[in-house]
Formats: structure tokens, sequence, C-alpha cells
């Protein structure tokens, strides 16, 4: 099943269909909100001081949307984000554990607590602790793809 958040040329940091989707697949699954009154799409681009990724539903899911923390944290630019498969966020010994999370979540809708080690560009090594992975779902019940968040990290 593909998605319109398939196609890599769209620019979803802005978008307020696609911060609408976060927010509102968010509240909904999780149970809590995302963001607080008055702080839209541009805030959470721009200004959010915690990270939200979020990737699409191919066979190798790429990443479609990471706010302003996120490409800091991962030391990649808007450009290079939305072309890399989100498998590469993780090593390759990492990657099992990760594919076990991400099943997880599709099979439960979120998982909350999460803990695991993560690479950036340069190959920096980082502990993400205490984050949330959900899943991307309208209201119509399309599964559109997953979204994490999380505002802990140090370097491993």
């Amino acid at each position: 099943m593909t998605s319109s958040y398939d196609n890599h040329a769209l620019d979803l940091r802005n978008d307020p269909d696609f911060f609408a989707l976060l927010a509102g697949s968010y509240q909904r699954i999780v149970g809590r909100r995302l963001v607080e009154n008055g702080q839209g799409p541009d805030w959470l681009y721009s200004q959010a001081p915690f990270v939200v990724l979020a990737h699409n539903t191919l066979p190798d899911p790429r990443f479609i949307y990471a706010n302003r923390t996120a490409q800091n944290c991962f030391e990649y630019s808007w450009d290079e984000f939305i072309m890399l498969p989100s498998r590469l966020s993780a090593e390759q010994p990492d990657r099992a554990e990760r594919q076990r999370l991400l099943d997880a979540v599709t099979r439960d809708g979120f998982v909350g607590n999460g803990r695991g080690l993560r690479v950036a560009k340069s190959g920096r090594r980082f502990l993400v602790e205490n984050f949330t992975v959900w899943q991307l779902i309208d209201e119509a019940g399309k599964r559109l793809g997953q979204a994490a968040i999380f505002s802990t990290w140090r370097d491993a």
C-alpha cells in the first residue's frame, strides 16, 4: 500500500494537513497533545525543543519529516533527511531491534518509553531515551506512516 506521502518531492515542513495528521494521530493513539494551543506547523518545525521524525509506508520506509531539532541531532539537512531510508538512523547491528519496535507499533498503535542507539551522519552514536513511536493514521483509518518523538539523548 502506498500513500500520498511516498512522494519524496513533497515539502511537509510547514504543511498544515501533515501537521494535522501528526498532531491528530498522536492525540487519538497516544492520548496526549503533541503541541500546546497556538503552536502550529511552523513552531513544530522550527522551534520545538524536541525531535519529531516521520517515515512513509514504502517497503523500505523513507523519512518524510524531520524538524530542525531532529536535523541538528542527526546532522542531516532537510534535503538529506527526506531522501534517507529510516533504517539508516540505526547502525546495522541495531536495526533488528529497531524493526521489532516498528513492528510492535504497527501491531499496537504506539510504543512509549522506548530506548535505542542511533547514529548521526558523522557516525556519532547516541542513545535515545524515553521516545514514543506512533502510527500516522488519518481520521478515515488509513495508515500513512509512523512518527517518533523524543527530547532526551546523549552521546554513546
